[in-house]
């Protein structure tokens, strides 16, 4: 019986790749033996990037955001309007959208969207933050940007109903973006339409 050509360290570096979204046997094995033959200062950078960011970087406390500080820099820039908030699913959505130029209000971050069967309820979102937001006062609307998916579709739904006799505007993204298509995809045009042409809901 032969033994496996790779053990230890560096074959747990690669098992370790392999765990990332998009990273098969063979990148895994590549990016492995890259940082192998990478100086040992770049090959720590990328230890010391990835541990700084698990020690550091956490969800804002007002839009759940990502953020060094108590506030992320969005929510603590005074020149934002606080009046407009713009509901997104990930982070990752809202820097495409951010990407854009043309949000001048603040976010609010799902941290996902209403998958009942993948056992994902609202109760597991950030709604209810999102509720207590528009109830302290202050938000004239309401942008939902979840993505136009059957998920994002229905977690819109959720939050237009339990936002129901606030008084307050809730629009959803015009069709820019096609159905079934994600924001993190969608080049700038398509967001610029997206968000220019929204509608009540």
């Amino acid at each position: 019986m032969s033994e496996a050509p790779l053990s230890g360290p560096l074959q747990r570096l690669i098992d370790e790749f392999k765990k990332l979204p998009g990273v098969g046997p063979r990148s895994a094995e590549r990016i492995a033996f890259h940082l192998l033959k990478a100086s040992r200062d770049e090959a720590l950078g990328l230890a010391d990037a990835i541990r700084a960011t698990k020690d550091n970087i956490r969800p804002c406390s007002r839009c759940f955001n990502l953020a060094e500080r108590e506030l992320c820099n969005i929510c603590a820039n005074p020149h934002r309007d606080p009046g407009q908030i713009v509901v997104v699913e990930q982070p990752k959505d809202l820097i495409s959208l951010e990407g854009t130029g043309l949000i001048r209000g603040v976010y609010h971050v799902l941290m996902g969207r209403i998958a009942p069967l993948e056992g994902i309820e609202p109760e597991h979102l950030t709604v209810d933050a999102l509720v207590k937001r528009v109830r302290a006062g202050g938000v004239s609307e309401i942008v939902l940007a979840t993505n136009p998916t059957l998920e994002g579709d229905a977690t819109a739904l959720h939050i237009t109903n339990v936002l129901a006799g606030t008084g307050v505007r809730i629009t959803r993204l015009a069709r820019g973006i096609a159905p079934g298509g994600h924001i993190e995809h969608a080049n700038r045009s398509m967001l610029e339409e997206a968000l220019r042409g929204r509608r009540e809901v």
